[in-house]
């Protein structure tokens, strides 16, 4: 059981974590047919595009309801309205995902009563969906964010059904890259079923060229995929910030689900294989009964650089555990672990201790370690310290194929292992030759 720490600061210092607003937006983003609107100041929306641009080098549709000094204090009601009525009427999108800033959070915008004033003045527009999520940035991170929009498409869009025994529902947490929903929708899709994913990254940002720009998403999860989910046999979420999700979907209509905190490992990897075999009927196909050998070769070929090795991670609490779990089953050993935000996962890592802070309390604790684990605002303690950094966690913008980047199933865990082995053998040479 690990003890969760917050440092006692005044301040914060070189921030680790991106706000719920990021989270909501990159959530909205996996979507067809969507456009994100932040009610807020454009410098909120701004922030929120660069960091997603930067790192996956894509263009990001967003909006904003362009908040002034003078709407702020009046009120954002028509700043929202005339937002949405632009929107239908400049990109027609087919889904509006609302997202409160810390500006309109802090002014206390009652958004609900202002979508409800906005249905009764344009009833012409009642079919268009607006799934509004509260996403202050003054509190929670990117995690928070990105599990309220996914709570948020699945309490307003799925509609009851008859059950479709071959359709699951897939929920997928912000920890995980375009390229790895892209590996899990080949291992689901294997065994003859047919998934739902929400939100889908790996349609929208997993980095293709459109046959022409669109100002909205043109890829990912469409609204008839996301009605349809009520008609599911079973949910899998992926992550603990899924939960609340996939128990929103159980309550609504009756679908079991299973949750998985990681998919990297062998462990992990066996458990998510069997249990998609438990739910088709289909026995584990020989592709990855091959893989699965590739892989535990390729653990004995590396076990040796990872043993005893000291590690010291930065990353929001999903990524956190499966890359603690992960390294553990290689035989290294976590020095020290910070975190951005609060989640049930954090008490139970195999850790003493994890502290919920900032990148000055990592550069404290990771002293001495072997090896760093953080997105790329971590590389100027890397050089600091003069430690080697493996990046992940977003932003990541110093390094290329950052949404191809692929961590789960047998292959991706050979990946990783392959990626961080050869940096721990790049370290001990360089040790050798000084």
């Amino acid at each position: 059981m690990a003890i969760v720490a917050i440092p006692n600061k005044p301040v914060i210092v070189n921030p680790l974590k991106q706000s719920q607003t990021l989270g909501a937006a990159l959530a909205f983003l996996g979507l067809k047919g969507m456009i994100p609107l932040l009610h807020g100041s454009q410098g909120c929306t701004a922030f929120v595009k660069v960091v997603l641009v930067r790192h996956f080098r894509e263009s990001i549709p967003l909006s904003t309801t362009a908040m002034t000094e003078v709407s702020t204090i009046l009120g954002g009601e028509d700043n929202v309205e005339q937002a949405i009525l632009t929107l239908v009427e400049k990109v027609k999108p087919e889904i509006i995902g609302l997202c409160t800033t810390g500006l309109t959070e802090t002014r206390g915008d009652d958004m609900e009563a202002i979508l409800r004033e906005f249905r009764i003045n344009h009833p012409q527009l009642n079919e268009l969906p607006i799934l509004l999520v509260s996403s202050p940035d003054f509190k929670g991170a990117l995690q928070d964010g990105y599990a309220a929009a996914v709570e948020s498409m699945v309490k307003e869009l799925p509609q009851k059904g008859e059950i479709r025994p071959q359709q699951i529902n897939l929920l997928i947490s912000s920890a995980f890259t375009p390229g790895d929903l892209q590996e899990i929708k080949e291992i689901v899709t294997a065994f003859g079923l047919i998934p739902i994913v929400v939100p889908d990254l790996s349609a929208s940002l997993d980095g293709h060229l459109d046959d022409s720009y669109s100002p909205i998403t043109g890829g990912g999860t469409t609204l008839a995929q996301l009605r349809k989910m009520g008609s599911s046999a079973f949910t899998i979420a992926i992550g603990e910030s899924m939960r609340g999700a996939a128990e929103i979907l159980d309550k609504r209509f009756t679908i079991p689900y299973e949750l998985f905190g990681e998919l990297t490992g062998l462990d992990a990897v066996d458990n998510f294989l069997q249990a998609l075999s438990d739910v088709s009927g289909v026995r584990v196909p020989e592709k990855y009964r091959r893989q699965r050998r590739q892989l535990q070769d390729a653990m004995l070929d590396t076990h040796f650089f990872f043993g005893r090795k000291q590690v010291s991670l930065a990353l929001e609490p999903d990524l956190l555990w499966s890359t603690v779990n992960f390294l553990q089953s290689m035989g290294a050993e976590i020095q020290s672990a910070v975190t951005t935000t609060r989640s049930p996962n954090l008490e139970k890592l195999p850790l003493e201790k994890v502290i919920i802070g900032d990148l000055e309390d990592f550069e404290q604790v990771a002293v001495g370690s072997d090896l760093l684990i953080g997105n790329s605002q971590v590389a100027t303690i890397a050089r600091s310290l003069n430690i080697p950094l493996y990046r992940q966690g977003i932003p990541i913008f110093d390094r290329l194929g950052i949404g191809q980047f692929t961590k789960v199933g047998y292959r991706g865990t050979m990946q990783i292992m392959f990626d961080i082995g050869n940096l721990f053998l790049e370290q001990e040479e360089m040790s050798v030759k000084h």
